[in-house]
């Protein structure tokens, strides 16, 4: 037998349960602006290891890179806090469709990517580069996509995307990280290693003896973006595309690269190679 007390405290029960139900509802279908509003946060994805994009002190904890600063003057444009969030290139697309990140900073807008997560206007575009060995000096791409040329790769980057792409008749050797893949040029195991200039500068800041910087032509790029979560509400699309333009216009976008680019891998914004353009 159920009392009258047990028969209504069920109903209570129920209630607040389908009151509990339909409020996280109701925030999991929210878009990412009216999420950021109600929270004051904004979540963005960072990379430990990544430099210049993203560099965390492992004496102070403090990130830097170019994609930290700008996701901070993101966060103080919208007048939120920024919560920052560990991960990596390979699971940002994850964490973008469970809703454990608004945005990624430095994602590339493959065509396999665009079926997954949203993405904004190019944040720059990059350019792909070889880290070459010694006595290995292609002038075009031509001269690299031959079978005899072995080249690394670090699996599901730009640099694979563009190489399975384009270099379809080099010998194209994939890594798990864009370590191992520069640790097999170091070893002789390739001739180079496919790189956007960014990354190819910055390799080789910091091991001379490797070899040298090739801008094959003609030149090809790739843009680098910001990867947004896939939604049908577009304000946060608009407003992050809206505050790039200006920060394009004054100049802000190559400056904060150069910056660090300086500060963290040592490179002189006027030894920048002039073929590559940001």
């Amino acid at each position: 037998m159920i009392t009258r007390r047990e028969f209504v405290t069920g109903l209570c029960a129920a209630g607040i349960g389908s009151m509990t139900s339909v409020a996280a509802l109701a925030q999991n279908n929210e878009s990412t602006m009216a999420r950021i509003k109600r929270t004051k946060v904004l979540r963005t994805g960072f990379v430990a290891g990544a430099a210049p994009y993203f560099a965390k002190s492992v004496a102070t904890g403090e990130w830097q890179g170019f994609c930290a600063d700008f996701a901070r003057q993101l966060a103080a444009s919208l007048n939120v806090q920024l919560q920052i969030v560990d991960t990596t290139w390979g699971n940002a697309v994850l964490d973008l469709q469970s809703n454990k990140i608004d945005c990624m900073f430095g994602m590339a807008p493959t065509e396999q990517r665009k079926k997954m997560v949203g993405f904004t206007a190019p944040l720059f575009e990059n350019t792909f580069t070889l880290v070459a060995r010694k006595g290995f000096e292609p002038k075009t791409w031509d001269d690299v996509n031959k079978p005899e040329v072995k080249l690394s790769v670090d699996v599901g980057s730009n640099q694979d995307s563009f190489a399975t792409q384009t270099l379809k008749n080099a010998s194209v050797r994939r890594f798990d990280t864009s370590g191992d893949a520069t640790l097999a040029l170091q070893t002789g195991r390739v001739d180079a290693q496919v790189l956007v200039a960014l990354l190819g500068v910055t390799v080789l800041a910091k091991s001379p003896s490797l070899g040298h910087l090739v801008v094959p032509t003609p030149h090809a790029a790739a843009a680098t973006a910001v990867g947004v979560q896939k939604e049908d509400d577009q304000a946060f699309v608009t407003y992050v595309n809206d505050w790039l333009a200006k920060k394009r216009a004054a100049g802000e976008i190559k400056s904060t690269v150069l910056a660090n680019m300086q500060k963290l891998v040592g490179v002189d914004p006027k030894s920048f190679p002039k073929e590559v353009t940001l």
